[in-house]
């Protein structure tokens, strides 16, 4: 495994980071193709035997239930000290009012439940899920602020939102002489590369640490197009994400990887690894293979031929996946 710094700051990840959206008691919230705590165990476990240490979780995914299975196996299999955990906030726990969202109630109520269900006092990285354009930016970065300054989070981060908005939470923090912003998850595959736009840029320039989500398009780099799957068949959100012309991008993927003799995934993997903006990809697994193939991946590296041939059909895409 390689490890790498957290955009400018000291903190050291591994070259991907494990995605916990996977791991949740089935039925329990809106992801009916989760692993139930088993199953999960077996995954967290084999990450860590493989060197990853940086593991991204947040308190919708399976109402909860994902913090809570992944705090019990990183308690069970690790110190705590051995391990970055990054959960996030945004989404709604609860109908009614302050349920969700990003004011300081919100804030101060949910990390206080996020620590809980993950069984520790601090997460290693508090990530915003989406903009609140309900809240000033001012209460929202405020109140981070003051989490990091109470212990319970040792840096924040932000996830899909345009760049003007990020830009616009960096100067205000630095205004203000309140913590920053230290990485940014956003939506970023072979697939979607609208972000290369100006996001990344911004990113690089800023000295911001990108953690990409989807890195493998949920799923779509690895097998042929028309091929679902039960997350596929169930997941309505991921299907307003790509589109038809995307499909021969996928089938580019698979030929290099032919060529070459491995799997698609890590073809697409070491695609992205490639940019040197990118800290660490997150790849969400159900399969020991598919963490596999993303280990591997990090020893991949693809020529400038192939990297054109993968790149050469991209078209240019609606805004997707800030909802």
């Amino acid at each position: 495994m390689r490890y790498t710094r957290l955009g400018s700051t000291g903190l050291e990840v591994s070259a991907l980071s494990l995605g916990c959206m996977s791991f949740g008691e089935p039925g329990r919230g809106n992801h009916e193709w989760t692993l139930d705590e088993d199953a999960s165990r077996a995954l967290i476990k084999r990450a860590l035997d493989a060197g990853v240490n940086f593991f991204d979780t947040a308190n919708v995914y399976s109402a909860g239930s994902s913090e809570e299975i992944v705090g019990r196996a990183l308690r069970d299999f690790s110190t705590r000290d051995e391990v970055v955990i990054a959960t996030k906030v945004h989404g709604r726990m609860r109908p009614g009012a302050n349920g969700g969202g990003l004011s300081r109630r919100a804030i101060m109520t949910e990390i206080d439940h996020s620590l809980s269900r993950l069984g520790t006092d601090y997460v290693d990285l508090y990530q915003i899920h989406r903009w609140d354009y309900e809240t000033p930016i001012e209460e929202t970065l405020e109140a981070l602020h003051d989490v990091v300054k109470a212990g319970k989070a040792r840096y924040i981060g932000a996830s899909s939102m345009y760049a003007w908005q990020f830009a616009q939470a960096l100067y205000t923090a630095d205004l203000h002489g309140w913590t920053r912003f230290v990485s940014m998850q956003n939506h970023y595959n072979l697939l979607y590369r609208e972000e290369e736009r100006e996001m990344l840029p911004l990113c690089a320039d800023q000295g911001i640490g990108v953690i990409p989500w989807s890195p493998l398009a949920r799923g779509r780099l690895t097998r042929p197009w028309d091929e679902t799957t039960a997350r596929t068949e169930t997941d309505e959100f991921g299907r307003t994400l790509y589109q038809p012309d995307d499909k021969v991008i996928v089938e580019r993927v698979a030929q290099v990887a032919e060529q070459r003799g491995i799997p698609a995934a890590q073809v697409a993997l070491a695609w992205m690894n490639r940019n040197p903006v990118v800290t660490a990809p997150i790849v969400g697994v159900t399969k020991a293979r598919h963490l596999d193939d993303a280990v591997a991946s990090l020893e991949v590296e693809l020529s400038d031929e192939e990297v054109a041939l993968l790149e050469e059909p991209y078209v240019p895409h609606a805004v997707a996946g800030f909802k």
